[in-house]
C-alpha cells in the first residue's frame, strides 16, 4: 500500500504534499474537510493495479503547509492547486480521471469548469452544495452553529452537532497523517458549505461530470444536494459502496465500482444509474 514515491509541490502559498501509486491512465483522489492523503490509502492501493493514483493533503491540512498563518479557505485556490499538481505529474497533453469526494467533490467541479481539457472525468460524490437545496438557509444556519459551538465549546459539542449532515450518526473515525479538525472548524467550514459552483459554466461541461453518492447515505443531508445537481443537468446519480466515507471502509468494492464507473462514463453524454449497495 506503499506509495511509488512521494513530494511536495510549492504552489502559490502552500507546498503541497503528494503520493503516486501504480501505473496506467492517471487518476487524481481528492479528500474532503480535515482528511488527508491517508484516507485514500486503501483504495489507491487497490486503484493503483489498473491506474496511476495520485492522493494528496489539501492545502492546510497535515503535511501541505501554508507559506503564512491559516487563513480561510477558498474553493478557487484548492482548485488551482489540483491543476498545478496534474500539470506537474501529468504528461503535457493527457487528460485525467479526478474523484473528489465531499469537498473534494467541490474542488473537482472548480477544477473541471476552469481547465475542461485536463479533466477526461470528474466523479463527485456527495458535495456539500447546500445553498441549491430549498431549505438552504436552515442548514447553513446549522453549519454556523457548528463553527460557533467549537469556538465556545469545543471540539467534542461541535462535532456532535455536525451529525446532522450524516443522519445523526457519528462520523466514522477516518486515517489521517495528522489532527485537521481545528484547521477545518475555523478555517474550512464555512467558506466550503457556502461555495456554488457557477451552473452556468458547469452546463458547458456537465458531459465530464458523473453525480456520485453512497447507497447508505441517500437519506442523509449530505446526499442530499447531488441528485438535485444531477437532475439539474439531465443526469442520474451513481450510487457507490456504504456511505458517505464508503472509499475508506470498502476500498475493494468501492475501487471496482469508481473503475466501471470511469469506463462507462468516459466519453459519454450520460451514465447509468448504480445500484451497488454496501454497509454505512
Amino acid at each position: 500500500m506503499d506509495p511509488v514515491n512521494s513530494g511536495t509541490l510549492a504552489v502559490p502559498g502552500a507546498t503541497i504534499y503528494f503520493e503516486v501509486r501504480g501505473e496506467g491512465p492517471l487518476l487524481l483522489l481528492i479528500g474532503g474537510g480535515n482528511s488527508d492523503a491517508a484516507v485514500y490509502k486503501r483504495l489507491a492501493a487497490v486503484l493503483a493495479g489498473s491506474h496511476r493514483v495520485v492522493t494528496c493533503d489539501p492545502r492546510g491540512n497535515s503535511r501541505s503547509v501554508l507559506d503564512g498563518p491559516p487563513v480561510d479557505q477558498r474553493v478557487e485556490e484548492h482548485a488551482d492547486d489540483a491543476y498545478r499538481l496534474i500539470e506537474h505529474l501529468a504528461g503535457p497533453d493527457e487528460p485525467v480521471y479526478v474523484f473528489g469526494s465531499c469537498s473534494g467533490g467541490l474542488t473537482a467541479l472548480e477544477l473541471t469548469i476552469r481547465h475542461p481539457g485536463r479533466v477526461r472525468l470528474a466523479v463527485v460524490h456527495e458535495p456539500p452544495v447546500l445553498s441549491v437545496l430549498p431549505d438552504a438557509e436552515r442548514h447553513l444556519a446549522l453549519l454556523d452553529d457548528v463553527c460557533e459551538t467549537y469556538l465556545r465549546e469545543g471540539t467534542a459539542p461541535a462535532l456532535t452537532k455536525l451529525q446532522a449532515l450524516h443522519g445523526g450518526r457519528p462520523a466514522p473515525a477516518l486515517p489521517e497523517a495528522h489532527d485537521n479538525t481545528d484547521f477545518f472548524l475555523t478555517h474550512f467550514v464555512r467558506p466550503f458549505t457556502r461555495f456554488v459552483p457557477d451552473l452556468d459554466a458547469l452546463e458547458e461541461v456537465a458531459g465530464k461530470v458523473v453525480w456520485a453518492g453512497g447507497h447508505a447515505s441517500r437519506e442523509d443531508l449530505v446526499h442530499r444536494p447531488t441528485p438535485v445537481l444531477a437532475g439539474r443537468f439531465g443526469r442520474d446519480v451513481e450510487l457507490f459502496p456504504g456511505g458517505h466515507v464508503g472509499y475508506a471502509r470498502y476500498p475493494a468494492d468501492f475501487a471496482e465500482r469508481l473503475v466501471e464507473v470511469l469506463t462507462s462514463a468516459a466519453g459519454t453524454s450520460g451514465g447509468t444509474r448504480g445500484t451497488t449497495g454496501g454497509g454505512q
